[in-house]
């Protein structure tokens, strides 16, 4: 009998596990996602942005396992974890296994403020990212119809949180304002339109070295773009953003991009849960039980070099994928290898020919920085056709400044009577 190994999630972690354990015969596998398909999250903010299609980076995965002989995926949510029966409980179906992993990742964090996660916009998933791109080119037709007569709120576009996520967005909208709008709307003045970045911290990029830091304070305002710091956001009404300092900001756009937190199931294990992330030991064993796992974002593991876990970074879950796959191939635990993070470094972007590069031995700023960023994301895209369709869209948006994606696709609501 093949043992049977379940894994919750296909991000970063969970896919990196499940490919790793392709055709091999000791092991029948199941993956288990609400969404039907793996997401480059990098590129999101490329999308909401109308620079790429989503399809570019969206992955379907019955086309990924499409050949695998041992790999099955079922596409549900998982509701609840039975740890004593062995099984999983999904929105539709239970699931059995001898080995689950939990893989889950992150979401965005709005520290409990519901009304916060009610009226902004997060950016974790292809929808969110579409999401984003339908309101705010909705708000440009609405502005070139009112004119004048145009709320103020219409003219504030404020990203909260300068981790990469939000500097890449505010690079990204205060190009499309410069190059991309003028042309769109010939007869409207978008001087006056904001990008806004709220940082609660004293500087843009505040996990990366003071070098990557002051270029990207440089390139933010290149760019034109209002960055204020150490201000924390206490309250959004959904017109008027508002800050600890009294500060506030009438705006009818904020993306939420101040932090992330673990996206756990139910009530599993709530008692070995730190930051909301479940205790690892090295080989990513959840804390309490001999035959679950967790691994990337959800994974909490202290190490000698990081006594507060891991960063919650694609680089951490794709290796500890490939770590927990290397182990679970061996005949034996005794041969288990502990996970080490090697920190390859850290990198983002804030508009064409400027970028900030943290390697382990030496960092860099600049358009070659830029260039990096563009090669390497563009390697870690999964298949041939999305690579060459991506390099299109770069080359194209690269010589004309432009580009044809800016598209408003909002389902459509049917009356429920209508047969």
């Amino acid at each position: 009998m093949r043992e049977k190994i379940v894994i919750i999630g296909g991000g970063f972690a969970g896919l990196q596990l499940a490919r790793n354990l392709n055709n091999q015969g000791k092991y029948k596998v199941m993956v288990i996602d609400k969404m039907n398909h793996h997401m480059f999250q990098p590129l999101f903010y490329q999308v909401a942005t109308g620079r790429i299609e989503p399809s570019n980076i969206s992955f379907p995965f019955r086309k990924i396992f499409q050949r695998s002989k041992n790999i099955q995926f079922r596409m549900t949510e998982i509701k609840k974890i039975v740890p004593s029966e062995n099984k999983v409980i999904g929105e539709y179906g239970v699931f059995t296994y001898d080995k689950l992993v939990i893989a889950t990742g992150c979401k965005t964090n709005f520290f409990g403020n519901q009304k916060i996660e009610q009226l902004t916009m997060g950016m974790k998933n292809t929808q969110e990212a579409i999401t984003i791109r339908n309101h705010i080119l909705m708000t440009f037709e609405k502005m070139i119809i009112e004119r004048k007569a145009s709320d103020d709120g219409n003219w504030n576009l404020v990203i909260v949180g300068s981790g990469p996520t939000g500097v890449e967005l505010a690079g990204a909208f205060a190009e499309m304002k410069t190059h991309i709008l003028p042309r769109d709307y010939p007869r409207m003045n978008f001087s006056d339109l904001n990008i806004i970045l709220i940082s609660a911290d004293n500087a843009p990029l505040e996990t990366m070295s003071k070098d990557s830091q002051q270029a990207a304070d440089k390139y933010l305002a290149e760019l034109g773009v209002k960055f204020l710091k150490k201000e924390r956001v206490t309250d959004y009404d959904g017109e008027t953003i508002s800050m600890a300092s009294g500060k506030s900001i009438p705006t009818n756009n904020v993306i939420w991009a101040a932090g992330v937190t673990g996206n756990i199931v139910d009530d599993f294990n709530k008692e070995n849960l730190i930051r909301n992330r479940y205790v690892v030991d090295r080989y990513n064993r959840v804390k309490g039980y001999e035959n679950i796992f967790a691994i990337g974002d959800i994974a909490y593991m202290e190490t000698p070099k990081y006594p507060h876990a891991h960063p919650q970074v694609a680089n951490v879950a794709i290796n500890q994928g490939k770590n927990l796959a290397r182990n679970l191939k061996k005949n034996s635990e005794k041969d288990w290898e502990e996970y080490e993070y090697i920190d390859r470094g850290s990198m983002a972007t804030i508009g064409k020919h400027r970028a900030v590069v943290d390697l382990p031995k030496f960092k860099f700023q600049g358009f070659l920085a830029w260039y990096l960023w563009m090669f390497l994301h563009l390697m870690l895209i999964l298949s041939v056709r999305n690579k060459l369709a991506i390099f299109f869209n770069w080359m194209w948006s690269y010589l004309n400044k432009d580009s044809s994606l800016r598209l408003i696709i909002v389902p459509t609501k049917k009356n429920p009577t209508e047969q």
